[in-house]
């Protein structure tokens, strides 16, 4: 079977998505190709932040600052029920930064990228703010600021979901084995899940492959140049029974110049993380390490009254991300920029490489790398993505409290939990999952935590979910509260419904 493209985009993270969505959105005839399931990599196991960076004002990395401030405002803006702000609380540690220099930062940032719908910065009395209370008593003082956490694994669905109803073809589990150029175009040769094998010409190829980059870049013959290095450095998290009350999260410093947060989780639980250590093992098989484990509880450990042990941990997951190699020395000093990298011979076909990179920023990185390419693609339309909603964002006002309180009289019937959870993960399609639907009975089969057959008919049939794995770690975590029983009759729903 041969499929004809302007643009063939290996990887289904944020970034190929994102320009997946940009490209199809300009009139692209676009396909995607990814190996595993939407977000299965990196792009599902981020802090869940779409924030600024505060740290990376040290390294005096204020572009990116700036342009991620600025894209904090247009996500929550696009999407209101996958993001929403985010109180974090920094207390002064007297051994490590000096608060006037806190201060100072945490002025910069809250102006320097145009701050409009979060509330600023303020100082926090911890000693008799509740903001203080899970803490130990040496931290009298500190600063509450704003962020925005985001669904990660939603936002790589929705951002696919935008682009195959502007035209895209999402492939997953559809592996590109090979790529060539021939007479002016890309022929790629794709194994798909079920091993039949396929040839796709495109008139350009991205290779937003994440921690693959280098590995693909080895599969595609033709690329005539030397790419740039990468540093794969890799980011674990633990997640723990719920450490504290409040909606607000912490940042703690630590003596080795890191940071690490504190996140109020999926109600129940508590985030923690994340490490930076450079990774050389196998991208096939990541895992958080025991030494990974206690750096983080012994981080945590040295702020909050309550201790954290290795046995708190009820879950952990990891991700590497391919930064651009900018020769630092520590991994947490490595830029979280993107490069993009584009090869782009006379005789055409194109190709663009995707380093580095943080969730906040990947719509600009995919108005950047369609910038790009519109010379060798011929695009005339210009970009499109800064106003435009993701499929569910169309709540008035981003208001996403007045939105769900709208919902609770529609669907009196269903629990508040479940229809918060819905709400959340669906935001205004969340009557396309429920349909007709008059009672929980009209849904199907409950698994438990309000997950019905209707549900999955709709992951499975809407948002290319394939197993049990992809509904409950990546487009739910509902594997975190339903009990091995639960989780094993949905793997038995997928099996029979295949």
């Amino acid at each position: 079977m041969t499929e004809t493209a302007d643009l063939l985009i290996i990887g289904g993270g944020v970034n190929g998505t994102g320009i997946a969505r940009d490209a199809a959105g300009r009139g692209l005839k676009v396909v995607l190709c990814e190996k595993s399931d939407l977000a299965a990599g990196t792009s599902s196991a981020s802090t869940k932040l779409i924030h600024g960076g505060l740290r990376y004002l040290e390294q005096y990395d204020f572009r990116l600052v700036r342009e991620s401030l600025m894209e904090r405002e247009v996500l929550l803006a696009a999407a209101p029920h996958i993001i929403w702000p985010l109180r974090f609380v920094l207390p002064h540690h007297a051994g490590l930064r000096p608060a006037w220099l806190l201060r100072l930062g945490l002025f910069i940032y809250d102006h320097l990228g145009g701050r409009k719908r979060l509330p600023p910065t303020r100082v926090a009395r911890l000693g008799s703010d509740p903001v203080g209370a899970a803490l130990r008593p040496e931290f009298s003082r500190g600063f509450e600021y704003s962020d925005c956490w985001v669904d990660d694994a939603r936002l790589v669905v929705l951002n696919a979901l935008d682009a195959h109803e502007r035209g895209a073809a999402i492939m997953t589990h559809s592996e590109v084995r090979s790529a060539r150029r021939e007479k002016g175009d890309w022929v790629a040769t794709v194994t798909g899940h079920d091993g039949r094998e396929r040839q796709i010409h495109a008139r350009a190829l991205v290779n937003a492959a994440g921690p693959w980059v280098a590995r693909m870049l080895n599969r595609i013959t033709g690329n005539g140049r030397n790419q740039p290095t990468i540093r794969l450095v890799k980011g674990s998290h633990i997640v723990t029974a719920r450490l504290y009350d409040g909606p607000h999260a912490y940042i703690f410093q630590n003596a080795d110049g890191r940071i690490v947060f504190t996140i109020p989780y999926e109600r129940d639980f508590t985030l923690i993380g994340t490490t930076d250590v450079t990774y050389s093992g196998d991208l096939d098989s990541i895992a958080v390490l025991p030494e990974e484990v206690a750096y983080l509880t012994q981080a945590v450990s040295e702020y909050l009254r309550q201790p954290v042990a290795a046995d708190d941990v009820v879950w952990a997951y990891s991700g590497v991300r391919p930064l651009y190699d900018d020769g630092s020395r520590k991994a947490s000093e490595v830029t979280r920029d993107y490069v993009l990298d584009l090869d782009a011979p006379d005789d055409g076909a194109p190709l663009l490489s995707i380093y580095g990179g943080k969730i906040t920023t990947f719509r600009r990185l995919s108005e950047h790398a369609l910038e790009k390419l519109a010379p060798a693609l011929g695009v005339a339309a210009g970009a499109w993505t800064r106003g435009a909603r993701l499929p569910g964002g169309d709540i008035e006002d981003a208001d996403f409290d007045r939105f769900l309180a709208s919902m609770s009289k529609v669907y009196d019937w269903l629990p508040d939990a479940t229809l918060k959870r819905l709400s959340r993960a669906y935001g205004s399609r969340i009557e396309r999952v429920l349909g007709s639907a008059r009672s929980m009975a009209d849904l199907g089969r409950d698994f438990g935590y309000g997950l019905t057959e209707a549900e999955l008919d709709y992951l499975k049939g809407v948002e290319w979910a394939a197993c049990a794995e992809d509904v409950l770690w990546r487009r739910s975590k509902l594997g975190l509260h339903m009990p091995q029983t639960a989780q094993d009759a949905v793997a038995d729903w997928f099996a029979r419904a295949a």
